[in-house]
This record gives C-alpha cells, sequence and structure tokens, in this order.
C-alpha cells in the first residue's frame, strides 16, 4: 500500500498541470512578442543624393526618384558653361 501511494505522488509531481501549462505558454509568448519589437518600429533609410536645383540650391532627392540611364558626368567646361548661363537670365 505504501509503495503505490509513494509511486502515485511521483507520477503527479513529474506531470503538467493545466496551470503550468498556460503560465509557460504565456511566458513564451511574452518572450517572443519581446524580442520581436526592436524590428517593428525599424524603417529603412531611404538614400538621398545632394544635387543643385536650377536657381543654384542645394536640395536633396531620393535616388530612387533620380534617372540613372546616363551615368556620364558633367564636365568643368559644361558647368561653367550653365552657371554662366543661368547668371545672365537671373540677372
Amino acid at each position: 500500500m505504501y509503495l503505490i501511494k509513494k509511486l502515485k505522488m511521483e507520477n503527479n509531481d513529474n506531470q503538467v498541470t493545466r496551470k503550468n501549462f498556460v503560465l509557460r505558454g504565456l511566458g513564451f509568448a511574452a518572450l517572443l512578442a519581446g524580442s520581436a519589437i526592436p524590428f517593428i518600429n525599424r524603417k529603412k533609410k531611404n538614400k538621398t543624393v545632394k544635387m543643385l536645383s536650377q536657381d543654384g540650391k542645394l536640395v536633396e532627392i531620393d535616388e530612387k526618384l533620380v534617372a540613372t540611364v546616363n551615368k556620364k558626368k558633367i564636365t568643368d567646361a559644361e558647368l561653367k558653361a550653365w552657371v554662366h548661363q543661368t547668371k545672365k537670365t537671373t540677372l
């Protein structure tokens, strides 16, 4: 009789109760939710390009909006001609 009671008590200690199951599940869910918080509000930083507008002001434009078909850079002579031309039209 004593052995049977002792075996039943050992089995009861190893069994997972409903309360423990729920608490462990809630703890695991809270751990997952807590670890996901840094990734929720992460915004992608858009790359910008600094360019001169027609009136000579420096502006930043999203790289996606700039047409990248022709990547040829302007020469110094072309830049000086453009500046000289814009000065004539503004004066």
